[in-house]
């Protein structure tokens, strides 16, 4: 049997609580997938992995399966600091080769620079891969425009998950995943 997912969904989520570990729980329960055992793996997207829904895909998800996901998490239990979590994707332009993944956690960053930065990280591992040209050191906005125009790469996205830390000795978890499924949804 084929260990390469079909397809991939993009989920975040936040989470509170005195107990770090039972914050991560509730950032996972808000990113419906707390029922999985999650396995993470490196930056791949498989070539052809169709992205779908997360409520499609978390429709496909059985309670206790290994589930395979790229994650970003961050957490604190300082009361006001800013945490995020980000998933960053590049898709080819070519269905039969194969895209990039991000992961990014940080403190301090918004919502649009934590989301921006994993997206850049993911579309400057393809256009590297794709050997397009690009000046590394240049901004983000000026890259995305060059890899548009290449025609190589069919686009690139993120999700990302901020909060600021909880008040009074409480833990903040956000959480943001790609999450693979072996196979393809049935048809209709």
């Amino acid at each position: 049997m084929s260990q390469t997912p079909q397809v991939v969904f993009l989920t975040r989520g936040r989470g509170v609580h005195r107990h770090q570990l039972t914050a991560f729980e509730y950032a996972l329960r808000d990113a419906d997938i707390e029922q999985q055992n999650l396995v993470s793996v490196s930056s791949i997207l498989p070539a052809g992995c169709k992205l779908i829904a997360r409520e499609a895909g978390v429709a496909m998800l059985q309670p206790g399966e290994i589930t395979y996901c790229v994650l970003a998490r961050a957490e604190t239990n300082e009361p006001g600091r800013r945490i995020s979590a980000s998933i960053g994707l590049a898709r080819p332009a070519d269905p039969q080769l194969y895209g990039y993944i991000s992961e990014y956690h940080g403190f301090g960053k918004t919502e649009t620079e934590s989301g921006d930065y994993a997206e850049d990280l993911a579309a400057t591992m393809l256009a590297s891969t794709l050997g397009i040209e690009f000046d590394p050191d240049a901004a983000w906005n000026e890259r995305r425009k060059l890899y548009e125009t290449s025609e190589l790469i069919v686009d690139t996205l993120s999700i990302t998950a901020v909060a600021e830390g909880a008040p009074r000795d409480q833990w903040t978890c956000v959480v943001a995943a790609a999450v693979f499924k072996l196979s393809r949804p049935a048809a209709p």
